[in-house]
């Protein structure tokens, strides 16, 4: 009987102790899997490889102020992510050699040190925190839809207008990038104006005929976008895509008004960026009026979901 006993107790702490620290052991080890690596070619033309969620720290830093909300942060996290996911997942034997550069290009990205110099000592302490916070609190989080990795496009501000879809600015269209509310509270954020003279819009579009005085006829908004913004524009008797013209004329937005003069044209532009998918502006507003990174994200990419990047 005390042989019984004793194998009963030794059975119990079996069960107590060795069952749970196993199944303890193996939600660490399914929790946390090895980062994804990704190459990242750097300013002086060396390609670096990074821990994804290394990377994406620099990515948020550079992409969006600090000093926004945390579930704004952690909504640019999942975008930023969800932008290097789907680049990894296209990765070809013509791809240079890395994934992503440190510039608007692909993702821009700062190093710790760029960090502090950007924000100083005391506020890259405080900040970094706060950024790794977001990272860390979205590990692995990415948007997919129709079993894909989505295309996440972001801007900094949709100003007075709501957000473009994408086919009305780039060629293909996406269920997932549509006409939605910016979710700026103040559409007059960023305004500006720029002017030219004959001789700077002449030289600014590589136009080879001698600069002459202007008319209304020498600059003209053909089409508009659903949301209201430029499309195509004829500018001294060339027509234009309005993305391209803003790219040549150096201008925040595709969001124009103008007025001309013989010796003067002054565009001014409302918002800053092309449009598309998530404000950075609208996701702080939209933070600040509690709402959680899942609302946000769904608000500005309608029909996606949140899933987990599968790591290798």
């Amino acid at each position: 009987m005390k042989k019984e006993w004793v194998w009963l107790v030794v059975l119990s702490l079996c069960v107590v102790l060795v069952i749970p620290w196993s199944i303890l052991r193996w939600q660490k080890e399914k929790v946390k899997p090895a980062d994804v690596q990704i190459r990242v070619l750097m300013p002086n033309g060396g390609v670096v490889n990074l821990a994804l969620e290394d990377y994406l720290l620099g990515v948020v830093a550079a992409e969006m102020p600090a000093e926004f909300e945390v579930e704004a942060l952690k909504a640019q996290a999942i975008a930023a992510r969800t932008f290097a996911a789907r680049r990894l997942s296209q990765k070809n034997s013509s791809d240079g050699g890395y994934d992503v550069d440190t510039t608007v290009q692909t993702q821009a990205w700062l190093s710790d040190t760029q960090m502090r110099a950007k924000w100083g000592w005391f506020n890259y302490i405080r900040y970094r925190g706060k950024l790794q916070k977001a990272v860390l609190g979205t590990r692995g989080m990415v948007l997919v839809a129709d079993g894909e990795y989505i295309e996440a496009f972001y801007h900094s501000s949709s100003g007075r207008k709501v957000t473009e879809r994408s086919e009305e600015v780039w060629s293909s269209p996406r269920p997932y990038l549509q006409n939605v509310s910016s979710g700026e509270d103040n559409p007059q954020r960023y305004v500006k104006s720029i002017s030219y003279t004959p001789e700077e819009l002449f030289k600014k579009l590589g136009t080879k005929e001698s600069p002459h005085s202007l008319t209304s006829r020498d600059f003209q908004v053909l089409e508009r976008t659903a949301a209201g913004r430029a499309k195509s524009v004829r500018v001294l008797g060339k027509v234009y895509l309005a993305t391209q013209l803003r790219t040549l004329l150096g201008l925040p937005s595709t969001d124009i008004e103008w007025v001309i003069q013989p010796e003067r044209l002054t565009i001014t532009t409302y918002g800053n960026g092309h449009a598309v998918g998530m404000s950075q502006w609208g996701a702080n507003d939209l933070a600040m009026k509690n709402n959680k990174v899942e609302e946000i994200l769904a608000h500005y990419y309608p029909g996606t979901k949140l899933m987990v990047l599968g790591y290798k």
